[in-house]
């Protein structure tokens, strides 16, 4: 696996302690959270069950049941359960069949999915917790989601039956540019010079999902047309798919995206109150702190002022779609050819170093 030492060692390290344990892992969309865990504990899972995008209760409790039959042939012929109480109940029916005592994974991965409206997972799913697991010594629970303001919010700093719960949290962050350079050479057998990483870098960040789209075979400028302009590139719609998925009233997150785009030096929160026409009330906060903690926008001092500090659009993806991939889904084959050399797009592109050179500080010091 390329980078993830720490969050790899840290998971490795929970094997060997004689309690059981709850983590929490989230980041945003295409991060690789569930390669990381699905790598790590290989060996060690013994149920893992996923949340499906936009369904009902009774569709999340399908896919948890069908999870159960799966491990288990005592649950082959048992009805699917109504509620979560039911479910949970069942899934300790399950672990308390299992043998040995080396710890055992339990991976719940897109909780935020399973958590529908008025369905009591969360109380279930704390009860389970502290009734059940706690009480042992050999199991692993993680938890997983890519929408990191529910996990924050409802998870890490819950206020009822999960709080001070957490064992330890992960965060997963997009690679470095150091990183995408291994994961390039190592996983697509791309060696390219650090310019060529750069620009990239610039169109698509460093998140592991879209590199593992780049082909060997084709320079930077062919596979980010290929990716962000052929009308059938897997990038060129991910920017509706990204906000839809990760936040259940999308429209306050992307007119604050979009406001954002528009400025490379950054915007005070005044200032995007009054370009987007929105209210400074406890949503349009919300949405600030939420699009904040899954990694899209960051929060800067303003430098030179005692307040208003500066909001600035960092995530690589979305920066490029605003200003190039939506104006131009219909420009040809070879419009990247061209405008990659335009003096318009590289200044334009120095300006986004800045940014990612920000975000590389600790490795610049």
């Amino acid at each position: 696996m390329i980078g993830r030492e720490y969050e790899i060692e840290r998971l490795e390290a929970s094997l060997k302690t004689n309690e059981s344990e709850l983590i929490a892992v989230y980041g945003r969309r295409r991060i690789g959270k569930t390669y990381l865990i699905r790598s790590t504990y290989e060996k060690h899972i013994c149920f893992e069950v996923t949340g499906l995008y936009d369904e009902n209760k009774n569709k999340q409790l399908e896919v948890f049941h069908d999870e159960l039959k799966r491990r288990s042939e005592s649950f082959k012929k048992t009805k699917i359960p109504v509620n979560w109480h039911d479910a949970f109940e069942m899934l300790k029916t399950y672990i308390e069949q299992l043998k040995g005592s080396k710890k055992k994974i339990i991976f719940i991965d897109e909780l935020p999915w399973l958590d529908t409206h008025k369905s009591d997972f969360l109380s279930y799913f704390g009860h389970f917790w502290n009734i059940f697991c706690e009480k042992r010594k050999d199991l692993i629970v993680i938890i997983c989601g890519s929408a990191a303001s529910y996990m924050v919010q409802n998870i890490i700093k819950d206020k009822g039956s999960l709080h001070a719960r957490i064992t330890y949290k992960l965060q997963l962050s997009p690679f470095s540019l150091y990183e995408t350079k291994l994961f390039l050479e190592k996983k697509k057998d791309i060696k390219w010079e650090h310019y060529n990483i750069l620009h990239l870098y610039i169109a698509l960040g460093g998140i592991p999902h879209y590199l593992n789209k780049v082909r060997k075979g084709q320079n930077v400028v062919q596979n980010i047309q290929r990716l962000c302009f052929d009308s059938t590139g897997d990038l060129i719609n991910e920017f509706k798919e990204i906000f839809e998925s990760l936040f259940s009233h999308s429209t306050t997150h992307v007119k604050i995206i979009r406001e954002l785009g528009k400025s490379q030096k950054g915007i005070t929160r005044e200032e995007l109150i009054k370009n987007t026409h929105l209210t400074s009330t406890g949503n349009f906060t919300k949405s600030l702190e939420e699009l904040e903690a899954s990694g899209f926008i960051t929060e800067y001092p303003n430098y030179g002022k005692k307040t208003h500090s500066l909001y600035r659009l960092s995530d690589e993806y979305s920066t490029f779609y605003l200003k190039y991939i939506e104006p131009n889904k219909k420009q040809g084959a070879d419009f990247w050819k061209t405008m990659s050399q335009n003096q318009t797009y590289i200044t334009w592109a120095g300006f986004n170093f800045e940014t990612i050179c920000l975000k590389h500080i600790s490795q610049i010091k």
